[in-house]
């Protein structure tokens, strides 16, 4: 008896899994899809019946909709103290580096609500934690975290183009643009939007959130792709009684298939057939970032498909330090390295990556380091990132498990080069 009712449970239980991921799917693949920011179109659809669709929406008579989800990713993790940006390396009688640690954190909780106010009018609204739930430093524990306003936003469509207002995700390459359900790796890189992640970041950013307005479209057929955006970026009000505003903008080119989703893909689970070539800039004042990235993701093989992501950025706050608008104090001369690469097995649902990243710093002159010697600074500030995992996505974008180990590289106060890792246990669950 407790056979047939474990097996009965067991059966009831995926074929749940299977009606809801397939429903949810299905409604993904034929709303709106600007309404959709954190995963890309899980099908893609071709352009006659994309055309159909629109064409069937403008005689129906109008009416306002609304929809409401979540993304929640939680880790457990198992990591050396010295890890990561922050990781205390120097090895003193109180403090081992490279000794292990244990944590369970509730890493991202967001509640997301986006509708259709007119026919060419929509809103996204979306909330998070400002920090973790679960251990806080050696002698503390967050166990209560108020959440915050993430995203904030108007768009408004003109036929292959829109305009996007209020708060919103802002960077000049595509992983600082990508959702955070549909990642490759367990989370987005260290160093592609570095300086904007918080409010006392150089650009005074909210996780990689600005203030502003962003004009984006396409040309060519839907291969040609740009954004470009104002931003009120930092307040450099305080010296200049007229502020900079900030500039980001990149054009991307689709050899293959269009990209029409807001916030990109990290991959794309064997459905895509995507080459795309980006090129980007950040700027305001003294401060500017230019580069570009290659984004592959096709059918490799019977198996599965294949997902390549790479980039190059060059940052720099520029050596001006009378400037009203100059961040020489705050952003040093640095490159950034980046490359993710993975393979999708689709029977299995099974996708081993490996990640690489360096932050290569090589400071303009003593203005920007306090005073110590500019190699001095370089050798300590410059840090490398390596690591891979395997995906288990069971239930696609929906619900997932991520299971990674990731070292980190970089000298500590005494100059010599420490190498820290981390393993890290994630599981995910999505609904829009």
């Amino acid at each position: 008896m407790k056979n047939i009712v474990k097996t009965t449970w067991v059966v009831l239980c995926a074929a749940f899994t299977q009606i809801g991921y397939s429903q949810i799917a299905s409604i993904n693949k034929n709303a709106e899809i600007k309404l959709f920011r954190e995963i890309p179109v899980l099908s893609s659809e071709k352009k006659v019946e994309r055309k159909k669709i629109q064409k069937e929406e403008k005689e129906e008579k109008f009416k306002p909709s609304i929809q409401v989800g979540s993304i929640v990713h939680m880790f457990a993790s198992y990591e050396q103290k010295g890890f990561g940006p922050g990781g205390n390396r120097n090895e003193t009688a109180d403090n081992d580096p490279d000794a292990w640690r244990k944590d369970f954190n509730l890493y991202r909780a967001r509640v997301l609500v986006g509708g259709k106010l007119s026919k060419n009018g929509s809103f996204f609204l979306e909330t998070d934690l400002p920090s973790i739930v679960g251990r806080g430093s050696e002698d503390s524990k967050n166990v209560k975290v108020s959440p915050i306003i993430l995203d904030a936003q108007y768009e408004h469509t003109f036929g292959d183009h829109m305009v996007v207002a209020g708060l919103q995700l802002v960077s000049h390459n595509r992983n600082g643009l990508q959702g955070a359900a549909g990642l490759l790796a367990n989370d987005f890189t260290y160093f592609q939007y570095p300086y904007n992640l918080f409010a006392d970041s150089p650009l005074q950013g909210n996780f990689g959130r600005d203030l502003g307005v962003n004009a984006r479209g396409f040309f060519l057929d839907d291969k040609l792709e740009y954004r470009f955006g104002i931003f009120t970026g930092r307040n450099t009000g305080t010296n200049n009684s007229d502020p900079a505003l900030r500039y980001v903008g990149r054009v991307v080119y689709n050899f293959l298939d269009a990209e029409k989703d807001y916030y990109y893909a990290g991959t794309k689970l064997g459905t895509g057939k995507t080459i795309a070539l980006g090129l980007g800039f950040d700027r305001q004042g003294t401060y500017g970032a230019a580069g570009g990235d290659l984004f592959i993701d096709m059918p490799l093989g019977e198996a599965g498909s294949i997902t390549l992501n790479t980039a190059f950025s060059y940052l720099t706050g520029g050596t001006d330090t009378s400037a009203g608008t100059s961040f020489a104090g705050l952003i040093p001369r640095s490159t950034t390295q980046f490359l993710e690469l993975g393979y999708y097995f689709k029977k299995a649902k099974l996708q081993p990556w490996i990640r690489y990243e360096k932050n290569n710093i090589d400071a303009d002159g003593l203005s920007q380091t306090g005073g110590v010697p500019v190699k001095a600074f370089n050798d300590f500030n410059t840090a490398t990132v390596f690591g891979g995992g395997l995906n288990y996505w069971f239930a696609g974008y929906n619900t997932n498990i991520r299971l990674s180990y990731t070292t980190w590289n970089q000298e500590n106060a005494a100059g010599d080069s420490q190498t820290q890792g981390q393993f890290w246990l994630q599981t995910q669950f999505f609904i829009f």
